[in-house]
Parts: C-alpha cells; sequence; structure tokens
C-alpha cells in the first residue's frame, strides 16, 4: 500500500505542476499592446516648412483644383494660406511667402481651404518622405504633391529661371525698348511688341509693329505664332527663345533676364541685342484693386522648338 500511495501522491503533484506552467503560458500569449497613435497631425506637417513648392508635373488625376494650378509655391501661417502665383516678385513679394489667398484649417490629416476666389476644397494629407507631402482631393480624384523647404534654404533663382515660360506671360505686352547699334539688318528691327498668351495651348505669342509708347489695350498685332523657351547647356541663367511664325520661318534668340520687367534678346543670326520690357503687370489670382484676374492653363512643361533660319520677306 505505501508504494501505491507514493505513486499517487507523485502523480498528483506532477499534474498539478504541469497546469500551473500552462495557465502561466496562457496569460502571457494573450498579452494585448494598447494601439499606438499617429507621429504627427496634418497641422504640424504643415508647420514643418515655411514654404512648400508645388510640383506640377508630379500631379496625378485629370482633374484640377484651380489655386493648386497656378500657385509655385504655398505657404500655411497661423490660419492663412499664402501663395508665389507670380514670377515677377518672386521671392520679395510677402517675404518670399507670396500673397495671402484665402484661410485654412487643418486636423487629424485633414486640410480644408476655404479659398478666396475657389472657395471651399478639401484635400487628404498624406506624409510621402521627409519633405514631401501628398494633398488629395477626394472629389476631383486628384493628387498633388508638394516639396517643403525654409526660405533661406529655397532655390527661388532656380524655380524663376526653370518657369521663365510663365514670367513671359506675366506682361500684357513686352515693348522693345532697345536695339544696339552692332549687328546686321534685320526683319526683326521692325517689330516693336510682344505678347506671350496663357491659355489655349500655353505656347502662343503675338507681335506688333505699332510705334513705341502705346497702351498694350491699343496695339495691332500684325503676326501670331507659338513659341518655346529651352536650356541653355551649364547656364542656368540664360534660355533659348524661338518665335515660330505662322506662314514664316523661325526667329531664334538667347534669352537673358535683366529684372522682373526687363529682359534682352540676343538675336544669334544678325548679332543684334534687343531689349524688351513689360508693359501691364498681371497678378494672378489678384490685382492692385483685389479683383480676380485671368488664370493660366495648368502649368506644364514646354521643349523647345528646332530653329530656322528666317526668310527676309513676310506677307503682310
Amino acid at each position: 500500500m505505501r508504494p501505491l500511495k507514493l505513486l499517487l501522491a507523485f502523480t498528483l503533484t506532477a499534474f498539478l505542476f504541469t497546469s500551473c506552467i500552462y495557465e502561466e503560458a496562457v496569460v502571457y500569449d494573450t498579452y494585448n499592446p494598447t494601439p499606438t497613435t499617429p507621429i504627427v497631425t496634418a497641422d504640424q506637417l504643415l508647420h514643418s516648412y515655411e514654404l512648400w513648392y508645388v510640383d506640377i508635373n508630379q500631379t496625378i488625376g485629370y482633374g484640377e483644383t484651380p489655386f493648386m494650378e497656378i500657385a509655385f509655391t504655398l505657404s500655411f501661417r497661423n490660419g492663412v494660406l499664402y501663395a508665389n502665383n507670380n514670377l515677377v516678385g518672386f521671392e520679395s513679394q510677402g517675404n518670399g511667402f507670396g500673397i495671402p489667398v484665402g484661410d485654412y484649417d487643418a486636423y487629424n490629416m485633414i486640410l480644408d481651404v476655404y479659398h478666396d476666389i475657389d472657395g471651399y476644397q478639401t484635400f487628404d494629407v498624406y506624409e510621402v518622405d521627409y519633405n514631401t507631402i501628398e494633398l488629395y482631393n477626394p472629389y476631383t480624384d486628384t493628387s498633388y504633391f508638394l516639396h517643403g523647404y525654409q526660405r533661406h534654404t529655397f532655390d527661388y533663382d532656380f524655380v524663376f529661371y526653370d518657369n521663365i515660360h510663365y514670367f513671359l506671360q506675366e506682361y500684357e505686352a513686352w515693348e522693345k525698348t532697345y536695339t544696339s547699334s552692332y549687328g546686321a539688318l534685320n526683319e526683326f528691327d521692325n517689330e516693336n511688341y510682344l505678347q506671350f498668351l496663357a491659355g489655349g495651348n500655353d505656347s502662343e505669342f503675338r507681335s506688333s509693329q505699332d510705334p513705341a509708347g502705346l497702351n498694350p489695350d491699343y496695339l495691332y498685332w500684325d503676326y501670331t505664332g507659338v513659341y518655346g523657351v529651352g536650356n541653355v547647356a551649364n547656364n542656368m541663367y540664360v534660355k533659348t527663345l524661338t518665335l515660330d511664325y505662322d506662314y514664316f520661318n523661325n526667329e531664334y534668340f538667347e534669352l537673358s533676364v535683366v529684372n522682373d520687367q526687363r529682359i534682352e534678346l540676343y538675336h544669334p543670326s544678325s548679332g543684334t541685342l534687343y531689349e524688351f520690357t513689360g508693359r501691364g503687370y498681371i497678378q494672378y489670382m489678384k490685382n492692385a484693386a483685389g479683383k480676380q484676374t485671368q488664370q493660366p492653363k495648368k502649368r506644364k512643361q514646354k521643349t523647345e522648338k528646332k530653329a530656322n533660319p528666317r526668310e527676309n520677306t513676310r506677307k503682310a
């Protein structure tokens, strides 16, 4: 009997010990940690940089949010939305922030914009990487991608010269105010005004031989065509400008910017240097009286056309 009792006692002890171990394992396996919270909110994200460059060429979708289409940069400052819509005054206007264009509210990962012209717009905000965000408009099913910078590290010059095409559109007309005494006589000597049109196919120009000093509203435009702006290798401060006239060959120039209102056009085929001065500044979004002005077509890259020598005569 004693051996049997000892055997039963040993078996009972082993069973109880095993049960305790199993119970502890069950408690450990059912541990459920507290869910994590988002690292940043939309408001914190938008305030992390002073300027957000709108990379319009990264846009995904076929819809359009008008104020996004014309903005080079956006800034979110204490509930007020600022934008650089123009290259004239770029970097200096509003201490680099541009002009106020509306109000905004950012919460969770949502951005609500109350634009002075376009009204209410809403976006879902996504952090793509350390300085890139995606603003998705669910009503147009379109995403815009913005890259963040501080003002002191933002390359205003690069953006300006990379978008010269749009700078040319920011005046109602460009008046010829200087022609060099050197260079061969050529047909372009007769041109006194150029106009670069926004909208349409976004690359149309007109030219006029009217006398100097006229108001752009009263100019008669003699010729039309399309134009292209291209790069010069290893020199970001000089561009090429090709004027492709309807019914005529092209005029080819080297384009340099003197200041926000004056450009130089060097004509290699004749060796002549011209200066044109902008007349009738167009401030996109608002003019000096606070009225809405025309808005250009969606920004996109333009390619340079091949230049050909122009014939010496034109059809009037």
